[in-house]
């Protein structure tokens, strides 16, 4: 097996990110794990059986691209596995998406089981997670092996890996989105043009560990429209569509997108409270 970089990024999640380490301490020990830290310095990392690193990349936004960027620049492995803060790691994840992607030149994306709120309790077991966590629908994981998917946009970022020397090729992630959306689907789309597909890996899990949500996401309102229009002029369409319905049927753009967004007004906070997930919906 080649050698292993598990990344993640943080900010203020602090609880959440030492339940990932603790389910990657669970399984087969990785090369290194590389921590990019987005916010204030925090508590102490917990001793591990590898190598755990910080990087710091302080910023009052969300720079996710330049965030997985600078993980990137920092990691030693051949394969990347990058792993979202909010995500537990079963024993197996890690060690199958990196075969996966060492035998395929690929995006390979993992499976993730979401948690309804206070799922996750100290001595939590793999196999409550499991009984507790739910697929989401829009992605249908094989149950061994492999399949391409020929949408790149089905490629999600919460629990994926790659080739270092691919990850090169491509340039890594467009740091010209800023914030949050559409970074991942734009690298996707990149990657198909370079014959680098999608694939989804019949592997263990991640679990999704609950945590203040909205659906649409209005709390990144001003970001998904800033960046639906920078992948619109890259890519000639939009992104991110779904959430683009929601935002005109909440009146806050106009319903038609051609030849670009109109933005007529912000979310307020009434808006964004009232778009919070029940704790009780896994998603």
């Amino acid at each position: 097996m080649s050698s292993i970089s598990v990344v993640t990024l943080n900010k203020g999640r602090e609880a959440h990110l030492a339940r990932l380490i603790e389910g990657l301490a669970r399984g087969p020990a990785p090369t290194e794990c590389i921590v990019v830290e987005m916010g204030r310095a925090p508590a102490p990392l917990p001793e591990t059986p590898f190598p755990l690193r910080r990087v710091a990349l302080p910023s009052d936004g969300l720079p996710l691209a330049a965030a997985r960027n600078a993980g990137r620049k920092a990691a030693r492995g051949e394969i990347l596995v990058y792993l979202d803060v909010d995500c537990i790691p079963a024993a197996g994840l890690v060690a199958g998406l990196a075969a996966a992607a060492q035998a395929h030149d690929a995006l390979v994306c993992g499976p993730i089981r979401y948690l309804p709120a206070g799922a996750v309790r100290d001595g939590w077991s793999e196999a409550d997670l499991m009984r507790l966590g739910h697929l989401h629908p829009a992605r249908d994981f094989p149950e061994s092996g492999v399949v391409q998917t020929e949408n790149p946009g089905l490629f999600w970022s919460l629990a994926f890996a790659v080739r270092a020397s691919t990850w090169d090729r491509l340039g890594g992630f467009d740091e010209g989105f800023d914030g949050y959306g559409a970074e991942d689907t734009d690298l996707a789309f990149r990657a198909a043009e370079h014959g680098v597909p999608v694939l989804l890996a019949g592997v263990p899990p991640a679990f999704h560990q609950h945590h203040l949500s909205c659906d649409p996401p209005l709390q990144h309102f001003a970001d998904i429209v800033r960046n639906a229009r920078r992948f619109r002029a890259r890519h000639g369409l939009w992104p991110m569509d779904g959430w683009l319905d929601a935002f005109a049927g909440l009146g806050l753009i106009a319903p038609e997108r051609e030849p670009d967004i109109t933005v007529l007004r912000p979310p307020d906070a009434d808006e964004i409270a009232a778009a919070r997930v029940p704790a009780e919906r896994p998603f």
